[in-house]
């Protein structure tokens, strides 16, 4: 049985040409999901990324308009 590469958050946002920090901001805000989501015992979440992702992040990235984000209040 062939099994199917993950990438890390890090190598995802690379291949998505997005920086680390927008990805887990589309994380939060519900824009986009990996694949797999394990919790951690020490209360982290690992995520691993999959080609599908990948280009799943890629059209998300598409549809941004360029140029600074409106402030959406802190949280």
């Amino acid at each position: 049985m062939k099994t199917k590469k993950t990438y890390s958050t890090r190598q995802a946002a690379a291949k998505m040409r997005v920086s680390f920090r927008t990805l887990n901001r589309w994380l939060a805000d519900g824009r986009i999901k990996p694949s797999t989501v394990i919790k951690m015992p020490n209360g982290r979440t690992l995520w691993l990324w999959r080609e599908a992702d990948i280009a799943r992040g890629r059209r998300i990235k598409g549809q941004e308009r360029p140029g600074p984000k409106p402030k959406a209040g802190r949280r």
